[in-house]
């Protein structure tokens, strides 16, 4: 049998189990096969083909795809609170698998109007997230906020692919023309701003902190995991358009990276744990998007490297503080303070979540970093002073995040601090394990060059 036959099979079969039970355990199951199907159909075939016409997958898309089945496994793992209480669990389900489903038709599909369809709708089940399950009266307005940012930066982007299949006769991303671009400011502007509002790039990033502080945790993790990694991709799929406006692409990376450098400063002053992880998916985004604009080979491949380390980090910190979070009820760092004598197990993995966070090897992050900055570099040496910024505040801001959890006095006022479940220490566990193992075997997701 094909691979897509049997991924068609197995997501009937999964739909059909929701239908039938609702069962998060038979989902998680078949999400679960779902990973393993899409990770031996690349062990056999490294150049994927086109499915259709329409829809297909490169091994960029294949990562995204692969990154967006596990984030949405670990979802359901991290909300067994939403199960225990059964609070609209059911609901709860649905929302992930409509998600899910989205994010695997963006990354798939091949023209650049279904892209932005999907590009969308991915914005309607994470509003439900936040407004459903979120945590705090003020998630209307986190809602209103990220509802309001995307759709005015993506109504420009409508308006230029309606003017690129005009001109082109095709929106077809690999049919595109290099030049097409010519010297229309509008299209260009058009087509960049939509994807770093979604990224989202420093100046733009206002909404990020507020949908991450009032959403839940699996809220949290899709959104740094996989929602800001469309931004990329689609910065990916569409930077050969930019040839022809390598001076605005400069202006675009100083921009990036002087906000990233007082970004990776404010994190610093965060107390917060929430709010200091979303800041730093944002000085992580700026840095990708800079290497990316350098539209080196070098820089785009650790662009991408770093979209899959940080998506794979970032949800296993949102993961676990939100295991903090359900035993003492703050997220504050000073409440949650000396739990190294109290879990120490658990702090040896939240140990390894901020430093690979910090870029620190055997990581992802690590590769992704190093090809960047060396891009970066290559691109202008002006930028030397701005990267030692970013990369000595970057390490601070992740030890700053660990010893304030681990060490210092505990707070009496916790009668009861269990140590903490199988289920939560495996969810630590597979997050760790493909930070670790893609570093070790990065062919896996640098052949595409």
């Amino acid at each position: 049998m094909k691979f897509v036959e049997m991924l068609k099979l197995v997501i009937s079969i999964l739909l059909m189990i929701f239908v039938i039970y609702g069962n998060w355990y038979l989902i998680s199951y078949m999400l679960l096969l779902i990973l393993l199907l899409f990770i031996v159909n690349l062990s056999e075939n490294l150049y994927l083909e086109m499915v259709s016409f329409g829809y297909g997958m490169d091994v960029v898309s294949w990562g995204l795809i692969v990154l967006s089945v596990f984030i949405s496994l670990m979802m359901l793992k991290s909300s067994s609170g939403i199960f225990r209480s059964l609070y609209f669990n059911v609901y709860f389900n649905l929302n992930v698998l409509l998600l899910l489903v989205f994010l695997i038709l963006a990354f798939s599909c091949s023209s650049m109007m279904m892209f932005y369809l999907y590009f969308e709708s991915s914005l309607i089940p994470i509003l439900l997230l936040i407004l459903g399950w979120g945590y705090q009266p003020e998630r209307l307005q986190a809602g209103l906020y990220m509802l309001l940012y995307t759709l005015l930066a993506s109504l420009p982007l409508l308006i230029c692919i309606f003017k690129l299949s005009e001109e082109n006769g095709s929106n077809v991303f690999f049919e595109m023309e290099l030049m097409s671009l010519g010297g229309n400011l509008f299209i260009y502007f058009g087509l960049v701003m939509a994807f770093m509002v979604k990224l989202p790039v420093v100046y733009l990033h206002f909404w990020l902190p507020k949908a991450h502080v009032e959403a839940p945790v699996s809220g949290s993790m899709i959104l740094a995991g996989v929602l800001l990694k469309l931004g990329g991709y689609g910065l990916i799929r569409i930077v050969k358009l930019f040839c022809g406006k390598l001076i605005l692409n400069n202006i675009f990376i100083y921009v990036s990276l002087i906000g990233c450098s007082f970004i990776s400063v404010l994190c610093l002053c965060q107390s917060d744990m929430k709010c200091l992880i979303a800041y730093s998916s944002v000085v992580h985004m700026g840095l990708m998007y800079g290497g990316l604009m350098t539209m080196y080979g070098w820089g785009m491949n650790g662009s991408y490297l770093l979209m899959i380390g940080h998506g794979l980090c970032s949800s296993g910190l949102f993961s676990m503080s939100n295991m903090f979070y359900e035993r003492s009820g703050s997220r504050n760092l000073l409440i949650n303070c000396g739990l190294l004598s109290v879990v120490p197990l658990m702090i040896f993995y939240w140990f390894l979540m901020c430093a690979f966070n910090g870029a620190a090897p055997p990581s992802l992050n690590l590769w992704g970093e190093i090809m960047m900055l060396s891009s970066l570099i290559s691109w202008s040496n002006l930028l030397v002073v701005m990267i030692i910024c970013i990369s000595f505040f970057s390490v601070c801001y992740s030890l700053y995040l660990f010893s304030y959890v681990a060490h210092g006095n505990f707070y009496l006022s916790l009668s009861s601090f269990d140590s903490g479940s199988c289920l939560e220490y495996l969810n630590n566990y597979l997050h760790l394990f493909f930070l670790i193992v893609l570093s070790l075997n990065l062919e896996m997701v640098t052949v595409w060059i």
